[in-house]
């Protein structure tokens, strides 16, 4: 497991936690962008 996987999992874990508790407001959805971003830059490999 990569530094890019344990970033994927603690924002993705992040963004549930303030998603569930309603805290954060749209920096919890930026979090699961970050997320997505890097994800999807991982898989293509640049």
């Amino acid at each position: 497991m990569g530094l890019l996987d344990i970033i994927i999992i603690l924002l993705v874990i992040s963004w549930l936690g303030g998603f569930s508790l309603h805290i954060g407001g749209g920096l919890i959805h930026l979090l699961l962008v970050i997320a997505v971003i890097v994800l999807v830059v991982r898989l293509l490999g640049l």
